[in-house]
């Protein structure tokens, strides 16, 4: 990666950028071809947030389906959703080719099929729903190219693609100074504001710009107005060592629930080394903060994973990420509801956080340049989708019910429960205590409230992270933050 200081002055540019994952750095690399001065913002480093933790599918055939886009978005909606998602494939390729980026982006195509106890039905619904987009390469195959599995019959999806997310954002960082932008890491934006300037503000300088885009995977600016509309879930994933030849290479995903997803990757760890194959596979989602069963699920995901692909050696990589479930599957990718008009977000990855990140990087610096954008529309965060009031409703419940939670007991009685390196949450009184015993038996207190809007959180054993289940901010063991919608850390116990 390029080096990326911390902001040690005030600035002045035309649009500053609050993230430097693939949202982020995808709108400073068009805004900077466009001619725009930008500097990047990030409280890390470069890529260092939820860009560093997916497993880089790059796919016009959406997490959420076709067959539920049309219901909920109409038809032209799943249109424009294909053509935009075949558009963010088509542009990280030709990024790659022209800024001569060794990111390992390929073409190949994707495999949708049905577990065993799924409905064949389903794939025959999405099948149409997908050839009805009129952008969609889709056909039905037999069975998928998986040698020691028989899928049973399956959707073929062409031109799908893979890469690897730090090696492409490593090229579009040198491409975005090389053409006069400034990327600050280590640096954390205490107050965005709007207006004329807008302002961000740090402790150690503030940037005044034309326009400010807030792109940190769940917007730090907002309190209610996007929350309310999206939810955040962690998935899970394993890297495994394959013992042939990875012949049957392609994209593969089925309609399980939750769903799998699987990519290969081959990998030479320095030059002239022998080549190795790794199996990325993916799944077992679940609500924020509403479960610490992580080796559980990463048990499952490796017998799903062995019973499909057999030569499956050693697991040699575990890790999750957050997602952020917007209502109809698709991004909010625009100005901010309720805020001043030069400032805008990009939120919602819904599972397809490379392509809509791209997508943000195609259609935010059209809405500053005053540009019209055919997707505009589809992915205004102020849009009211009343056709997916069931998800919402579900899911504004499990989050009434997750405050609850100040009235119950926390999961310690006291502090001499926790061995070194474990945390629990204890109640002192009418408050709520996050404590955290480091492996020198160092005790830290902190309050159990999210700063954001109140909810308790929980702890991540896999992660070792305090997890709102409520909207998904996260905190490292001692307080601090590490993911939003919370801008700081948890609170001091009085």
């Amino acid at each position: 990666m390029p080096r990326a200081p911390r902001l040690n002055r005030d600035l002045k540019c035309d649009v500053c950028i609050v993230g430097a994952g693939i949202a982020g750095l995808s709108i400073a690399y068009e805004l900077g071809k466009r001619g725009k001065k930008v500097a990047v913002l990030d409280d890390g480093k470069i890529g260092g947030g939820q860009t560093q933790v997916t497993t880089s599918h790059l796919v016009n055939e959406l997490d959420h389906r076709y067959e539920s886009i049309e219901k909920v978005r109409g038809a032209d909606g799943a249109r424009l959703a294909a053509e935009s998602h075949s558009a963010a494939i088509d542009r990280i390729g030709a990024i790659a080719l022209q800024e001569g980026i060794a990111c390992e982006f390929e073409r190949l195509d994707g495999y949708l099929f049905a577990p065993s106890d799924g409905k064949l039905e389903d794939l025959d619904r999405e099948f149409e729903a997908a050839r009805r987009t009129g952008v969609i390469k889709v056909d039905r195959q037999p069975k998928a190219p998986i040698a020691s599995f028989d899928t049973g019959p399956c959707l073929r999806f062409q031109g799908q693609g893979q890469m690897h997310p730090l090696m492409y954002l490593a090229g579009l960082s040198r491409a975005i100074l090389q053409r006069g932008g400034e990327i600050f890491g280590s640096t954390h934006a205490d107050k965005i504001e709007g207006g004329n300037p807008a302002l961000v503000q740090t402790a150690n300088g503030t940037v005044t710009a034309a326009a400010v885009v807030v792109a940190t995977n769940s917007p730090v600016n907002d309190l209610v107005a996007l929350h309310t509309k999206q939810a955040p879930y962690i998935t899970y994933a394993i890297g495994a060592r394959l013992a042939n030849d990875a012949s049957d290479r392609a994209l593969y995903w089925d309609t399980a629930e939750p769903f799998h997803y699987v990519r290969f990757r081959t990998v030479r760890k320095r030059p002239g080394s022998q080549t190795t194959n790794l199996l990325i596979v993916g799944g077992e989602d679940h609500r924020t903060g509403t479960a610490n069963d992580g080796d559980e699920l990463f048990a499952r995901l490796e017998q799903w994973t062995r019973e499909r692909f057999p030569t499956v050696s050693e697991v040699e990589y575990r890790w999750a990420g957050q997602i952020m479930d917007s209502i109809d599957g698709l991004a909010y990718i625009g100005r901010n509801p309720h805020d001043k008009d030069n400032v805008y977000i990009v939120t919602g990855d819904s599972g397809n956080g490379m392509t809509h990140g791209t997508i943000a990087g195609m259609l935010i610096p059209d809405l500053i340049l005053g540009v019209e954008n055919p997707w505009a529309d589809l992915y205004d965060p102020k849009r009211v989708v009343l056709s997916a009031a069931g998800p919402f409703v579900r899911d504004t419940a499990s989050m009434a019910v997750q405050y609850g939670k100040w009235l119950t007991p926390g999961d310690l009685s006291s502090i001499e429960q926790l061995k070194p390196g474990e945390d629990g949450v204890l109640r002192g009184g009418i408050k709520k205590i996050a404590v955290y015993k480091d492996e020198h038996g160092q005790v830290t207190q902190k309050s159990a409230v999210c700063p954001h809007l109140g909810c308790i959180i929980a702890w991540n054993s896999t992660e070792q992270t305090w997890d709102c289940p409520c909207h998904g901010s996260r905190f490292s063991p001692t307080g601090d933050v590490v993911n939003g919608p919370a801008n700081g850390p948890l609170n001091d116990i009085e």
